[in-house]
C-alpha cells in the first residue's frame, strides 16, 4: 500500500480520494485548510483527513515526508507551492492545473527533483493531449488538430446556456489568459474567446472558442511535425457573446474575484452534467490527405449512496490513471513528465481510465467555421 496525500478536499479532491481508497492499494490522506470541505471525506474507509494549510511551507513538508506522491487539487494559483513542497521533500507530484504560468514553474523544478513531476493530469489538459498525441502519431506529416472538450449542462436553462460544474477561477482563468496554438507552424499565443465556431454533434448545435491551458504541452511536443493545432472549448450557443460583454465590456477581467462572486451568486451549479470531447486531425499518410476523429460523451454516475457527476468522474479518472501507471513503474520516476507520453491504448486499459471508455458514444462531428 502506497502513501498518496491529496491536496484539496472539494469536488474533485474528494472523487480523487475515494477512487483511490476503494482500491485498497493507496492509503489517503486529503488535506484542506476547510474543516467543513473535509467532512465529505470524513467517513471513507482508506481516507484520513487533515486541515492543514498549504501556505505554510513546514506543515506541510511534514504532511507530505514518507508520502509517494502528493496529488493538487488546489485552485491553480496555490498548486505551485504544492510542487515546491514536492521538490523539497523528494516526493512524486501530480496536479491538475490548465494555468500555463505555473505549468511553467513545476517544469523548472522538475530539473532537480528527485522524483517525477507530472502536471496537467486532468481531462483538458490530461486526457484530451494524450488522445491527440496518439492521433498525430498516426500520420507522416499533420496538416491540422483540433482539441474540442466541453463540461455542460445537460439540460441548460439559462441564457448563459452553462452550470459551474467546476472550480469558477478555473473558468475565468482559461477565458482571460492567452491561449497557446500552432498556426502555420509557429507556435503563436492567441487570445481568449475569439476563433468562434460552430458544430453539430448528434443533432446537438454547439459553439467552441479559444480558452487558455487546454493543450498543455502538445503544442511544445508538436512544434515542427504539425503545421496547425489549436484548443477550443465547448459551449451551447450564445454562451461566448454573453461572456464577452462580462469580461470586455465590462471589463470585469481586470475584477475577477467580483465577476467570480457575480457568477457563483446567480448561476447554479449542477450535477447533471455531460462531458463531451473530440480530437479531429488531418494530414498525410502514405501521400494521401486523410482525416482520422476520436470523439466520446461521459455523463454522471451513482456511486454507492452519492452521485459523482461527468466532471468529476473525467477529472479524477484523469489524475489517478497517471498515478497506478506512475506506481506500476509505466512511467519515468524522475523529472518532468508529459501526457503526450502515456498511450492512449494504456490510459484506457487502466481501472480508473476506462471511466472514459464506458463514455456514451458520438458520431464524428462536423465543423462550420463562423467569422
Amino acid at each position: 500500500m502506497r502513501d498518496i496525500v491529496v491536496v484539496g478536499g472539494g469536488k474533485i479532491g474528494g472523487v480523487i480520494a475515494q477512487m483511490l481508497a476503494e482500491t485498497g492499494d493507496y492509503a489517503v490522506t486529503v488535506i484542506d485548510r476547510s474543516a467543513e470541505a473535509l467532512r465529505a471525506v470524513a467517513n471513507l474507509a482508506g481516507v484520513t483527513p487533515r486541515v492543514a494549510d498549504i501556505t505554510d511551507a513546514a506543515d506541510l513538508d511534514a504532511i507530505l515526508a514518507g508520502a509517494f506522491a502528493v496529488l493538487s487539487a488546489a485552485p491553480f494559483h496555490l498548486t505551485g507551492k504544492v510542487a515546491e513542497a514536492a521538490a523539497r521533500v523528494g516526493c512524486h507530484y501530480l496536479d491538475l492545473t490548465e494555468d500555463v504560468a505555473t505549468t511553467r514553474k513545476v517544469k523548472a523544478l522538475a530539473e532537480t527533483a528527485k522524483g517525477a513531476f507530472i502536471p496537467q493530469c486532468g481531462l483538458a489538459p490530461g486526457f484530451i493531449s494524450i488522445a491527440g498525441a496518439e492521433l498525430a502519431r498516426g500520420f507522416d506529416g499533420v496538416e491540422e488538430l483540433r482539441l474540442r472538450v466541453g463540461a455542460l449542462p445537460r439540460y441548460p436553462s439559462n441564457s448563459l446556456g452553462y452550470n459551474l460544474t467546476w472550480s469558477t477561477e478555473g473558468v475565468i482563468n482559461e477565458y482571460c489568459e492567452p491561449c497557446e496554438a500552432l498556426v502555420e507552424g509557429e507556435l503563436r499565443e492567441l487570445p481568449a474567446l475569439e476563433g468562434l465556431e460552430t458544430f453539430s454533434l448528434d443533432g446537438v448545435t454547439y459553439e467552441a472558442f479559444n480558452t487558455s491551458g487546454g493543450l498543455g504541452s502538445l503544442a511544445e511536443v508538436l512544434a515542427g511535425k504539425a503545421r496547425n493545432l489549436n484548443y477550443k472549448s465547448v459551449r451551447y450557443p450564445g454562451h461566448c457573446a454573453l461572456m464577452r460583454t462580462l469580461l470586455n465590456d465590462l471589463n470585469l477581467r481586470a475584477r475577477r474575484d467580483l465577476l467570480k462572486d457575480v457568477l457563483e451568486g446567480a448561476v447554479p451549479g449542477t450535477e447533471q452534467d455531460v462531458v463531451v470531447f473530440f480530437v479531429t486531425a488531418s494530414g498525410w499518410r502514405g501521400g494521401r490527405l486523410m482525416q482520422e476523429s476520436y470523439a466520446g460523451r461521459v455523463i454522471g454516475e451513482h456511486h454507492g449512496r452519492g452521485f459523482w457527476s461527468a466532471i468529476q468522474v473525467t477529472t479524477a479518472a484523469g489524475i489517478c490513471t497517471v498515478l497506478d501507471l506512475l506506481a506500476q513503474g509505466r512511467l519515468p520516476q524522475q523529472g518532468y513528465v508529459r501526457q503526450e507520453e502515456i498511450a492512449l491504448s494504456d490510459f484506457l486499459a487502466n481501472r480508473f481510465g476506462r471511466a472514459y471508455a464506458q463514455g456514451e458514444p458520438v458520431r464524428t462531428p462536423t465543423l462550420a467555421q463562423v467569422a
